[in-house]
């Protein structure tokens, strides 16, 4: 029973690294259809949409699989709950970098951002894709040592976040209102991508650890 756990427990893991990737790759390709305007990377970030639904659904089957052998024990169960909502953690940031990616190709070929503020979207993409590698390479070594650099990014990217909302709602804001609608959301998808990166952190840990 403990090798077949084992075995089922090391699947889910292989699959949590896969849809790390796979959701890494989305917001590569979203982040450059937005900062580029670029339609093809838009698409291609959209066209992964399937790949996402089947890699969560798979996860979900391998966590009922493992609940149903018996006698769980209780690091068991720790393992196989934390997992869940790892799994759903990385598919909200999936799911975040389409919005994205939707963005760009409504608006294609016109930017989706203004120009004078297109600065403070290339820092975000700069920081989630750092947090994105680092919380890969979280679930491979459970470094608390890493958790905590995702803390410091995730509050960098919140301070952009509070500095374009108070931008967007001075007298000297100049765009459209559509073009801050659009930004404001923009920003908030990715503020979001962040907090979810921290959120599947504390999981890793408490996974690794069973401290909180």
């Amino acid at each position: 029973m403990r090798a077949a756990y084992r075995e089922q427990m090391d699947n889910f893991s292989h699959d949590l690294i896969i849809m790390s990737d796979n959701v890494h790759s989305l917001m590569t390709l979203a982040s450059q259809a937005l900062v580029e305007s670029a339609l093809q990377p838009a698409e291609e970030a959209l066209s992964m949409r399937d790949e996402l639904d089947e890699l969560r659904a798979r996860c979900e089957d391998r966590a009922v699989s493992l609940l149903a052998l018996e006698n769980p024990m209780a690091k068991d169960l720790r393992q196989v709950i934390s997992s869940i909502y790892i799994v759903e953690d990385y598919y909200r940031m999936g799911r975040l970098a389409q919005h994205i990616a939707e963005s760009a190709r409504r608006r294609h070929p016109e930017p989706v951002v203004p120009n004078e503020i297109l600065g403070y979207f290339e820092e975000y993409v700069r920081l989630v894709l750092e947090m994105s590698t680092t919380l890969r390479e979280l679930l491979v070594t459970s470094d608390p040592e890493l958790a905590l650099r995702l803390t410091t990014d995730d509050d960098a990217v919140d301070d952009i976040n509070h500095h374009l909302l108070r931008l967007l709602t001075q007298r000297e804001w100049d765009a459209s209102v559509r073009e801050a609608v659009e930004t404001s959301q923009l920003s908030r998808y990715y503020e979001r991508f962040a907090d979810h990166c921290v959120s599947a952190a504390k999981r890793i840990i408490y996974l690794a650890t069973g401290l909180a």
